[in-house]
């Protein structure tokens, strides 16, 4: 089983479209094949943007079901404790809290749609930055 962060890009990505390379990860997720690592932080994020109205218009989701959908990925998840903080890393302040879950979950790689945010810092580390279709290739059969 592999460690790789998602970053919250890919999560709705992966909710919004269900043939992209996204969901796939999430499906990977399901299966088991991937265990991302998340902070507290990092997972009030997803719920955060996952629950916006402009997100749960285009996925036909309300609420109830959204909640339903992070239990199970907070189940595959693997906890993470925020042990030191490195900040600032990044441009983006926001993206701090998924390089840490990345860099203390031991992650083998962060997985984003925006990989030139993260690249410079992530090579501090020794941590992959990869594309979601750059992950399923690398990590998942």
């Amino acid at each position: 089983m592999h460690n790789v962060v998602l970053d919250t890009s890919v999560l709705v990505a992966g909710f919004r479209s269900r043939h992209g390379a996204s969901n796939r990860l999430l499906r990977a997720v399901a299966r088991g094949g991937l265990r991302p690592p998340v902070t507290t932080a990092l997972f009030l994020e997803y719920e955060a943007v996952l629950l916006r109205p402009e997100h749960r218009i285009v996925t036909g989701l309300g609420p109830v079901e959204i909640e339903r959908i992070l239990a199970s990925l907070a189940s595959a998840a693997e906890p993470v404790e925020v042990h030191f903080r490195w900040r600032p890393q990044l441009r983006d302040p926001a993206d701090e809290l998924v390089l840490e879950a990345a860099v203390n979950g031991r992650a083998e790689a962060l997985v984003t749609h925006n990989t030139r945010d993260f690249v410079m810092a992530a090579k501090q580390f020794g941590l992959k930055v990869l594309t979601p279709q750059a992950c399923l290739q690398e990590f998942v059969k």
